[in-house]
């Protein structure tokens, strides 16, 4: 098994190869890069540090959002053109099940908060489970005030983490909860292999044009996917359970 996973819904995308026993090769771009122009290079960039040919990949795994609308772009339709070009199986997933899962290790609930820029965030609220993370909620978007109200309703220790809870550290602090600091702040491809690995062991796939953007804001502009060729339906997110394996002013959905 040889997984590519992209990750390019924040302004820190990253890509990275991953086998059965673990990550082989990564890259990750700095803040604000140019998501087009780094996907490709970086992919290649892996593909020479593990010493491997495109040919030995056997499946892709893609974060869905929520995020920048480009970068949500342009991840899927780099995931489903290599996809089909080779015929493999791709796995989707939420980019905020992916914050979550890099804060697995506390004991704390959790609460991924992404910024959604206009000064709204996207969240969702897990608990610690073996292995990894469980989602609670549906991602949702909102006021960061929304959100403190929920977790002053919900009580009880809580860590907010992603790039969200660090822009509104201010009003979520204000509840008592934990943030985390910037080192966890974003989305990796690392995590989406962590996590996609043992769907692929499962079998738990679909195929690359049943991808689609986890929207949970209208785009300022619709875009003729369906004429690009770059999207054909199909229906996003992620499962609720959140496991591993052992071990530029643009808008946001």
């Amino acid at each position: 098994m040889v997984l590519l996973g992209l990750e390019t819904t924040t302004r820190h995308a990253s890509v990275a190869l991953a086998d059965e026993q673990g990550l082989i090769a990564s890259a990750r771009t700095g803040r604000g890069g140019r998501h087009g122009e780094f996907v490709a290079p970086a992919i290649d960039f892996c593909r020479r540090e593990a010493g491997i040919g495109l040919e030995a990949l056997t499946g892709v795994a893609v974060s869905l959002g929520p995020g920048l609308f480009t970068g949500m772009r342009v991840g899927i339709a780099t995931a489903q053109a290599i996809a089909h070009a080779r015929g493999l199986p791709v796995v989707g997933l939420a980019s905020l099940d992916l914050v979550a899962f890099g804060a697995r290790h506390t004991r704390r609930r959790i609460c991924a908060v992404i910024d959604a820029r206009r000064g709204e965030v996207a969240w969702a609220h897990y608990e610690p489970a073996p292995g990894g993370v469980q989602r609670r909620s549906e991602p949702r978007l909102g006021a960061p005030e929304r959100l403190a109200g929920e977790l002053e309703d919900a009580g009880g220790e809580v860590l907010c983490v992603g790039d969200g809870a660090l822009a509104h550290r201010s009003a979520l602090e204000a509840t008592r909860a934990g943030i985390a600091d910037e080192a966890a702040a974003y989305p990796s491809a690392e995590s989406l292999l962590a996590l996609a690995r043992p769907r692929f062991a499962r079998g738990e796939t679909s195929r690359p044009e049943e991808l689609a953007p986890l929207y949970l804001r209208r785009p300022d502009a619709r875009l003729g996917w369906q004429q690009r060729g770059a999207l054909h339906g199909g229906v996003g997110g992620a499962p609720a359970v959140v496991e591993g394996s052992a071990g530029g002013a643009e808008g946001a959905s």
